[in-house]
């Protein structure tokens, strides 16, 4: 018998990743490899049965179905970008599960064109938010340009947003958010991936040694 502790653990530790048909291969890798290997389970999501390809043409097998994601059993959706956020209204579905997952208090992450779609949906009208650039979330015709912030990644009440070329970043406030490294360590993380900083290896390195221990 599942009891509600072990499924509420099973939830803080199953990160939800979206896929679907030209899905930016390079935006999510950091974050999800980073949560793999750091206790989290990463589930793929997808419309419906059967395979997706990503930009790059790799065919991807997704776990689950749109209509069997649900919030409660959730510790973070995922949204990567694709070149099919800015081609008609198949990812909609995709920015309406993020309202519900917003809606019930559970975070949602999403960058490049993924940012575009959740504006659609308008739940970046009262957030601090970023993006590929203001004027490509303008185009969405949404109402929170005032509240647009020109960085390489931003959190605001549970939603991550970042622009196509901050993968790093986006990880970081991925991991930031789910607490997956201590402070000094997710600085030394974000200092040796997005910048080459050999300085932060040993930081890294002694860390895995006190996980390991």
């Amino acid at each position: 018998m599942t009891t509600t502790g072990s499924t509420d653990t099973a939830a803080r530790r199953t990160v939800h990743l979206a896929v679907y048909d030209t899905l930016a291969d390079w935006e999510t890798g950091h974050a999800t490899a980073g949560l793999a290997t750091h206790g989290h389970r990463v589930v793929t999501v997808a419309a419906r049965p059967g395979p997706v390809t990503t930009m790059a043409g790799l065919r991807l097998l997704p776990d689950i179905t749109l209509d069997e994601l649900r919030p409660e059993d959730s510790a973070l959706l995922i949204l990567p970008g694709a070149a099919a956020w800015e081609q008609g209204e198949e990812l909609v579905p995709f920015a309406a599960a993020a309202r519900r997952f917003t809606e019930a208090g559970t975070p949602v992450a999403a960058i490049c064109g993924a940012v575009s779609g959740l504006a659609r949906e308008g739940l970046l009208d009262d957030r601090a938010h970023t993006g590929a650039a203001p004027q490509a979330l303008a185009a969405a015709g949404y109402a929170g340009g005032a509240h647009y912030r020109d960085t390489d990644a931003v959190t605001d009440r549970g939603l991550i947003t970042a622009g196509p070329t901050d993968p790093e970043a986006f990880a970081r406030e991925i991991f930031g958010l789910l607490g997956v490294f201590p402070p000094e360590v997710l600085d030394a993380w974000f200092r040796l991936f997005s910048a080459s900083d050999a300085g932060a290896y040993p930081v890294l390195a002694a860390h895995q040694q006190a996980v390991a221990a």
